[in-house]
């Protein structure tokens, strides 16, 4: 383990023992939020210090089964070489889970997402992708138990969808797709090409934490423009009935929302005003972190969406991550949510990038 590492496991021991101090006191009580906070943090340290709690017991089972290969003979020799080598594989899995988990928390990773899909570069065919995508993340959200309001859209001429906001409410949904910002290539033959010829086409995907009222920055009211009308596809089942849609216009910056879900002006107004916060902090953030981001592989959190990222390829079912060469022939199953197979690999080279760090 290096020094680096090493250091934090200490921190982590230290931090968890000053939690369980602090959640015995009998005034936490009168503090909801900071007792919601303390036992989350506790929560989580609680796995690191239990895991290597656990690796020091494996070390003392490793000494004695040590001290019985060199001191034995025959069948008793035997069984300790054979619990050896189990220690040493158990060993190997506790090490990585303790990296795993020692790794400095996201804090938005427990957090609701906003999720926003545009077609790009193939007109109607972007735009089918595009409606691909939605079903594809509502299919791995219904696997995860997790909901999706669509905000505001708007339909292609053939189907799918040009453009599309949604919000995904979940525990750990931004854990899960925050990896997924970044242009989307498809390569295929579209149902109108008569001659066969594949075409590629592109939507832009960009995941975006929901903002807390405890982190929400703050807006000047008199730098927005609310614009009000009346709904009308994605969400707008009461069409033509009252003005409810929002229209929220950040006019220092330009960024527009909008949002036609709900029936009422007032709850439209607010998940307008949630999305416009979570953009303009991710905006801020992905300021700060450029520099950072440029020189790793995965542009986590800079909602970087000129990069592609990844690749479908239906004439050889294939998938590519381009920013860990990760090329899965599953394609059907991915295109049906099944996006452990890509999540997973995308969360571990992050991880490894963030231990490289501490190391």
């Amino acid at each position: 383990m290096t020094p680096g590492l090493q250091r934090r496991l200490e921190q982590a021991v230290e931090r968890f023992e000053e939690i369980e101090r602090l959640l015995a006191e009998p005034e936490l009580a009168d503090d909801p939020r900071r007792f919601t906070a303390l036992s989350r943090e506790y929560s989580d340290l609680q796995a690191i210090v239990e895991t290597w709690r656990e690796i020091e017991r494996l070390d003392e089972r490793e000494s004695e089964a040590r001290e019985m290969a060199a001191e034995s003979d025959g069948d008793m020799r035997k069984m300790a070489i054979d619990e050896l080598s189990e220690i040493e594989t158990e060993r190997e899995r506790l090490d990585r889970q303790l990296q795993r988990l020692i790794v400095p928390p996201d804090p938005n990773d427990r957090k609701n997402l906003f999720i926003e899909i545009r077609a790009g570069t193939g007109g109607q065919e972007a735009a089918l992708f595009a409606g691909d995508l939605f079903r594809m993340y509502g299919r791995y959200a219904e696997s995860q138990g997790w909901r999706i309001e669509i905000l505001s859209g708007q339909q292609g001429e053939a189907g799918g969808w040009r453009e599309l906001i949604a919000r995904v409410i979940g525990n750990g949904a931004y854990s899960k797709l925050k990896f997924e910002s970044g242009t989307h290539r498809v390569q295929r033959v579209p149902a109108t090409e008569s001659q066969g010829r594949i075409h590629t086409s592109a939507c832009t995907v960009a995941i975006l934490p929901e903002v807390d009222e405890v982190d929400e920055i703050k807006v000047d009211p008199s730098d927005l423009r609310i614009d009000t009308y009346r709904s009308s596809g994605a969400g707008g089942q009461h069409v033509n009935t009252t003005d409810s849609a929002i229209r929220i216009t950040h006019l220092p910056s330009g960024i527009v929302v909008e949002c036609q879900d709900e029936r009422s002006q007032h709850k439209n107004k607010a998940r307008a005003m949630s999305l416009l916060s979570a953009r303009l902090l991710e905006a801020e953030r992905s300021q700060q972190q450029s520099e950072q981001a440029a020189n790793r592989k995965l542009q986590v959190g800079s909602g970087d969406r000129s990069e592609r990222i990844r690749t479908y390829n239906f004439p050889q079912g294939r998938v590519t991550d381009h920013r860990i060469g990760l090329t899965l022939y599953d394609l059907d199953n991915i295109l049906e949510g099944e996006l452990e197979e890509l999540i997973e690999p995308l969360t571990e080279a992050h991880q490894a990038d963030l231990l490289a760090e501490l190391g």
